[in-house]
């Protein structure tokens, strides 16, 4: 007798081995269906990626759990995946069954449901043995979904049982996969051993345990500039040494002190300081005020001016 499962409902299974099949009707724009199945720990998490049975990896290391080709039934395509509960290792506890499309959604797969039938192995062909023991159709909730978790095979005491479930993931079979453990290679990567990923996530180079990654130089940012002053120089100064010390200020042509002896007066304007030559080189190249020229005649007075003392 079929079982007709609706969504969150489980059921005793009475059989050690069964195979799940995938149904679904084929036609144009109709994405391909794939069937697959990860083992899983009471982590909820696979053990390693062998855990990951699917088209491109069909058997489990165990022999518990492999993948089937698609078959064309009358009522449309099938794929499948069988597992051997009896020979499933014991930190096991749940197997999932999945399906993706591939090339669209499942909003756009017709008749999608799911056939749980007991195996026969006793009679060497290991073919399902009469009816299905299980039917679930599988409704997309959302209509984005590319992944979906049909139900699982989970352990109760020392039995198995099966969930009905219909989970559904926009990422695809690589978010499914990778939400559980699995280790998912980007195209065109080379594959890493799980050594070389635990040796590179830990600093060290791949291929030398133990050693420590060189950590590879930050350009180092540039020192400041200290900030600098144009010198301004005049051809004479530019043909100095560069140590040549600085002069002391000339002294001001008109000082605040009176005349020195011997000075003459002038007749007029302020009184003049005494003139003497500088005590050493000026430092820059301006004219220089000349030194010691005549002093102006002491009786020396301007004429009268103005037109009316002029000769007519």
């Amino acid at each position: 007798m079929t079982h007709a499962m609706v969504k969150g409902s489980n059921i005793q299974l009475e059989t050690v081995a069964v195979r799940a099949v995938l149904c679904w009707i084929p036609g144009p724009g109709v994405p391909d269906v794939d069937a697959s199945a990860l083992l899983l720990g009471e982590s909820g998490r696979v053990g390693s990626d062998e855990d990951f049975v699917f088209y491109n990896q069909p058997h489990h290391p165990s022999g518990a759990v492999r993948h089937l080709e698609e078959e064309q039934y009358q009522d449309g395509l099938r794929e499948s995946v069988e597992a051997d509960l009896g020979a499933v290792a014991p930190q096991v506890d749940r197997v999932l069954l999945a399906a993706s499309a591939d090339g669209g959604t499942f909003a756009d797969v017709p008749g999608l449901r799911l056939l749980l039938y007991a195996v026969d192995q006793q009679g060497g062909g290991g073919e399902p043995a009469g009816e299905p023991l299980v039917e679930f159709g599988i409704e997309p909730e959302t209509g984005a979904e590319t992944a979906m978790i049909c139900g699982e095979l989970y352990r109760r005491g020392t039995g198995w049982k099966f969930r009905a479930l219909g989970q559904g993931y926009d990422t695809g079979l690589v978010g499914l996969a990778t939400e559980y453990g699995i280790t998912v290679e980007e195209p065109g990567a080379e594959p890493q051993t799980q050594g070389q990923g635990q040796g590179q996530a830990q600093g060290q180079p791949a291929g030398e345990p133990g050693a420590t990654a060189p950590v590879p130089a930050q350009p180092s940012a540039p020192a400041p500039r200290e900030a600098t002053v144009p010198a301004f120089t005049n051809p004479q100064r530019a043909s100095e040494p560069e140590d040549f010390p600085l002069a002391a200020p000339a002294p001001s042509p008109i000082a605040a002190a009176g005349p020195g002896p011997g000075a003459a007066q002038p007749a007029y304007g302020y009184p003049q300081a005494p003139q003497q030559p500088p005590a050493t080189r000026p430092a820059y190249g301006y004219p220089q005020p000349a030194y010691g020229y005549p002093q102006p005649d002491p009786d020396f007075t301007l004429p009268l001016q103005g037109p009316q003392f002029q000769n007519r």
